[in-house]
């Protein structure tokens, strides 16, 4: 079970350039580390894809183990984990945010 989910999750976060794992989605958030992310990645005019943890906990726990990283929203840049809310929230304030999405 545990390599499907990350079968899955691998090819969601290599089909798509940016992915955010978020709790609800781009146009309904569900918490406010989610809809802080969104509304960075919008105000950067960042084309991303989101998929809502809240209706697979499968995907929900396989991403906490195949991340490494216990907490929600996960934002993924060409299939590496550039972080959570806090460092997202940090690399937009210091401009490597920007940086990073434009490589």
């Amino acid at each position: 079970m545990e390599n499907m989910i990350f079968e899955q999750i691998e090819k969601d976060i290599t089909e798509n350039d940016v992915v955010l794992f978020m709790k609800g989605n781009e146009q309904m958030p569900q918490c406010g580390f989610s809809a802080n992310t969104v509304a960075i990645l919008k105000h950067l005019d960042v084309k991303f894809t989101t998929f809502n943890i809240l209706e697979d906990m499968d995907i929900r726990q396989g991403l906490k183990e195949y991340s490494n990283w216990p907490t929600f929203p996960q934002l993924y840049f060409k299939g590496k984990l550039v972080g959570g809310n806090d460092i997202i929230t940090e690399m937009y304030e210091s401009g490597d945010l920007q940086e990073t999405l434009k490589s």
